[in-house]
């Protein structure tokens, strides 16, 4: 990704997450798996609108030799369209520096990727968003936290199936949530 493209992206989910506070996206405040205070006020805005979206993040982790691989799918369950929204992939070890990652995602640290989701239809299904990373050293285990950082417009009154963390050891097999 060329540096122009992945500064407009990184200004947009600047400019669209703004709404957020630190609480919101785990920073800072020991939940790497999201959620707080910054979600309330997004959630009445949509609510009072009457909007709302269920959004779900599923997929499986493995760990081996120091890769990580990840393999997701954002779904809306509904009843209302989303126009975009942002997943968030929080790991408890450090990734290598200098990896390259798919359209639409950037690095916000060492240990955090942001990807977008896109347009997501009531009751319908994004694409499959899959992601190969190397870590620092050779890790024995790790956890990953998936959230949901931002999503433009909805209520999601059921935040349970948008929030995984899960446990990873270095065994190459896939741990599903």
């Amino acid at each position: 990704m060329s540096k122009g493209v992945l500064g407009a992206v990184l200004a947009a989910l600047v400019v669209l997450g703004a709404g957020t506070t630190a609480g919101a996206t785990g920073e800072g405040t020991g939940d790497a798996g999201g959620g707080g205070a910054g979600d309330v006020g997004a959630e009445v805005v949509a609510g009072a609108a009457g909007a709302e979206a269920d959004l779900a993040h599923h997929g499986h982790v493995s760990l081996w030799d120091g890769r990580v691989g990840v393999w997701l799918v954002t779904e809306n369950h509904g009843p209302s369209d989303v126009a975009d929204a942002t997943v968030r992939l929080a790991f408890s070890a450090p990734m290598a520096g200098g990896q390259e990652l798919p359209p639409g995602c950037l690095w916000s640290s060492a240990r955090v990727v942001s990807c977008r989701t896109g347009a997501l239809s009531g009751g319908g299904a994004a694409g499959e968003l899959a992601l190969d990373l190397r870590t620092v050293g050779r890790p024995q285990e790790l956890t990953v936290d998936v959230s949901t950082a931002w999503r433009a417009g909805g209520a999601d009154r059921n935040s349970f199936n948008d929030r995984h963390r899960v446990l990873v050891l270095a065994t190459g097999d896939p741990y599903v949530f």
